[in-house]
């Protein structure tokens, strides 16, 4: 009589990785609830000229502060504009500002936190100003390069940008200090390799995991920020449609039409929240240690 042996199917070469995968994506719903709740809100902003059934600059008094309805699903604001058509076009705002900000910043600290890591007379001089900057908090910082400038969203992104980089040099700079001292980069500078190559080839793959954790974070607070100067009054101009400008709006009028800040807070606080889950699940599943109990 034949016997059949059965087999495990994790032990398949074949099949290893994917039940792997599987296996580690159930283990991880913090990344998949933030990743299916940032895409929702992306795609909620991309099909903004689609979805909108109003202008987001149309204004009809006869129809100001009335409650959400079949013709306005979030309400009208004191104006009478659509505050769902504002909304889902505000979100375009905050997605640039946090994806720009992430990318430019984590670039910018990077550049910096490898000069200071692995330059030795730079890094005095480099961690110096970032302690300065550091010292200032983000939100006052922020506003200050606004009122020296002119209220644009470029101008906004910048003035987000400079208190944001000093924390990725940080970061980029303890990395660096410790993988100087690794044997396959004492054995790459042995062999003669050039310091650039030794950074291209051996330190930043070995940085990769913690940054994009760290971009994650900065794009949340830079949504933050964004919301928070408009709030303001010293974001992005009043007539752009924007989460931090719809509540500023409304804030006046809480008590008889709430729902004028209610909704953008909500887009605000789903899209944040998002954005951190994603950053933890990533932390997470990028975490050798992590990786081994999986």
């Amino acid at each position: 009589m034949t016997g059949h042996t059965a087999i495990d199917p994790e032990l398949t070469p074949g099949a290893a990785p994917p039940l792997r995968r599987w296996r580690w994506l159930r283990k991880n719903p913090t990344l998949i609830l933030g990743a299916l709740l940032l895409l929702a809100v992306a795609l909620l902003s991309l099909a903004a000229p689609w979805i909108a059934n109003h202008d987001p600059q149309d204004i009809d008094p006869l129809v100001r502060m009335q409650g959400p309805s079949a013709a306005h699903y979030f309400g009208t604001d004191a104006l009478g504009r659509d505050v769902f058509s504002r909304a889902v076009w505000g979100g375009r705002v905050s997605m640039v500002v946090g994806l720009t900000v992430a990318v430019l910043a984590t670039l910018g600290g990077v550049l910096l936190g490898l000069l200071a890591g692995f330059v030795r007379w730079a890094d005095g001089p480099v961690m110096r100003v970032m302690d300065g900057l550091m010292a200032i908090p983000g939100i006052l910082l922020a506003i200050a390069l606004m009122a020296v400038t002119r209220a644009s969203l470029s101008t906004v992104i910048v003035a987000i940008i400079v208190p944001e980089i000093p924390r990725v040099v940080r970061l980029v700079r303890s990395l660096s200090l410790t993988l100087r001292e690794q044997l396959f980069v004492e054995a790459a500078h042995a062999v003669g390799t050039r310091l650039p190559v030794i950074l291209w080839r051996h330190v930043l793959p070995n940085m990769m995991a913690p940054l994009i954790v760290q971009a994650t974070f900065v794009a949340a607070s830079a949504v933050l920020i964004e919301a928070s100067l408009s709030f303001l009054g010293v974001g992005v101009p009043a007539q752009t449609p924007s989460w931090g400008n719809m509540m500023a709006e409304g804030r006046n009028f809480v008590a008889v039409a709430f729902h004028i800040i209610l909704y953008p807070g909500l887009l605000l606080a789903a899209t944040v929240l998002a954005i951190n889950m994603v950053g933890d699940g990533l932390r997470d599943a990028l975490d050798p240690r992590l990786a081994r109990q999986l």
